[in-house]
C-alpha cells in the first residue's frame, strides 16, 4: 500500500516515551545482612585444672625415677665393658728376685721372648719408681726396693681379637727365665665378666620395677582425672557425640599433659647426668672424685643413654594416651548399659 493511503492512529493510542529514571529517582536498596560471626571454639576439656596439675607432677616424678635408673644401668655397662677391655688386653710377666739374679737383663729377656709371639704389640718394663708408686698405698712413701724381696713387672699388650698362645708363652717363659710368671688375668676377667653381668641384671630389674610403678602410677593418676571430668563425658554422649570423638579429645588433652610431664621429668634426669659429669671432669685428682670414679665409673651416659630417655618419654606419653582413650570408652560403654538397663548403677548388675 501507499504510505498516504495508510490510516493514521490516533494520538491518545500512541504510547507515551517514558522519560529516563534517574539516580535520586532509584528504587531503594535492600538493607545489607549483618555477618555472622563464628566464635572459636574452646576445648572440650579445659586446659589446665587440679586433676591435670596432679596428673602432670605425677607423670614427671615417674619419669624422672625411669630415666634416672635406665642412665644409670646404661653408665654401669659402660663402666664394666671398659673395666673388661683393660684387663683383657694386657697381660702381666712377674719376675721374682733371687740371690745372683741380673733383674734388668731377665726383665729384658722376659719382654723380647713375650715379643716374639704373634699377637703381642708391645713391651713396658716398670722401673723402680713405678713400682714404688703401686707399693706405696701400702708401704708408704720413700720405699727402697733393694731392701725388700719386691717382685718385677713386665707388662705386655696384646691384641683382643687375635691373643697370643698363652701356653706356649708360658712354657717358653719358664724354660728361659725360671724366675718369670705368665699372668694373662684370666681369673680377674672372669670374675669381672660375672660381676658386670649380675651388676647389669640386678639394674635391669630395678628398672623393670620402676617401669611398672609408673605404669600402674599413670594409669591409676589417668583413670582418676577422668573421673572428675565424668560429666563432660556424659553430657558429649547424651547429645550425639561419637565415642571415637568424645575418646581423641580426651586422647589429645591427656597427650598433652603427659608430654609436658615426662619432658620435664626426663630433662631433669639428662640435666643431672650432665651436671655430674662436668662436675667430675672440673674436679679431677680430687678424694670426692677419685671415690665416685671408683664407686660409679665416669658419670657419662653416651648417646645409647640419651636415646634411652627420649625413648622413655615417648612410652609414657604413650601409655598415659592409651589409658585415657580405653577409660573413655569404656567409661561410654557403662553408660550404654545403665541407659539400657537402670537397674544397674556402675555397670555391674543390682544386688
Amino acid at each position: 500500500m501507499n504510505k498516504a493511503l495508510r490510516p493514521k492512529r490516533p494520538a491518545a493510542a500512541r504510547q507515551p516515551e517514558q522519560p529516563a529514571t534517574t539516580h535520586s529517582q532509584a528504587a531503594p536498596q535492600q538493607p545489607r545482612r549483618t555477618e555472622m560471626r563464628v566464635r572459636p571454639t574452646a576445648p572440650i576439656l579445659p586446659p589446665s585444672n587440679i586433676q591435670g596439675n596432679a596428673l602432670m607432677v605425677v607423670i614427671a616424678i615417674m619419669a624422672f625415677l625411669a630415666c634416672l635408673t635406665l642412665g644409670a644401668v646404661s653408665m654401669v655397662r659402660a663402666t664394666a665393658s671398659s673395666w673388661q677391655s683393660q684387663i683383657s688386653r694386657e697381660i702381666t710377666i712377674q719376675i721374682k728376685p733371687e740371690e745372683g739374679l741380673d733383674m734388668d737383663a731377665a726383665l729384658k729377656k722376659a719382654r723380647e721372648l713375650a715379643l716374639t709371639f704373634v699377637g703381642t704389640r708391645e713391651g713396658t718394663i716398670m722401673d723402680d719408681s713405678a713400682t714404688a708408686r703401686l707399693l706405696e698405698p701400702w708401704l708408704g712413701a720413700g720405699l727402697n726396693l733393694d731392701d725388700l724381696p719386691v717382685p718385677r713387672l713386665v707388662i705386655i699388650t696384646i691384641d683382643e681379637q687375635n691373643p697370643p698362645d698363652f701356653a706356649a708363652m708360658r712354657d717358653l717363659l719358664k724354660t728361659e727365665v725360671p724366675q718369670a710368671f705368665l699372668d694373662d688375668h684370666r681369673t680377674w676377667v672372669d670374675r669381672l665378666v660375672s660381676m658386670a653381668h649380675t651388676t647389669v641384671l640386678i639394674g635391669t630389674g630395678v628398672l623393670v620395677l620402676v617401669f611398672t610403678a609408673m605404669v600402674l602410677t599413670v594409669i591409676f593418676a589417668t583413670r582418676g582425672a577422668l573421673s572428675g571430668n565424668r560429666h563432660i563425658v556424659e553430657v558429649l554422649h547424651f547429645v550425639g557425640a561419637e565415642s571415637s570423638f568424645v575418646a581423641g579429645e580426651f586422647q589429645k588433652h591427656f597427650l598433652k599433659i603427659s608430654i609436658k610431664g615426662s619432658a620435664a621429668g626426663g630433662a631433669l634426669a639428662a640435666a643431672l647426668f650432665a651436671i655430674a659429669n662436668v662436675w667430675q671432669a672440673n674436679s679431677l685428682a680430687t678424694p670426692e672424685s677419685d671415690q665416685a670414679t671408683a664407686l660409679f665409673g665416669t658419670f657419662t651416659i653416651g648417646v645409647t643413654g640419651y636415646l634411652g630417655i627420649i625413648a622413655t618419654i615417648g612410652v609414657i606419653a604413650l601409655l598415659t594416651t592409651l589409658t585415657a582413650r580405653f577409660t573413655v570408652m569404656r567409661t561410654i560403654n557403662e553408660i550404654d548399659l545403665i541407659r539400657s538397663d537402670p537397674a544397674r548403677t556402675d555397670g555391674l548388675p543390682a544386688p
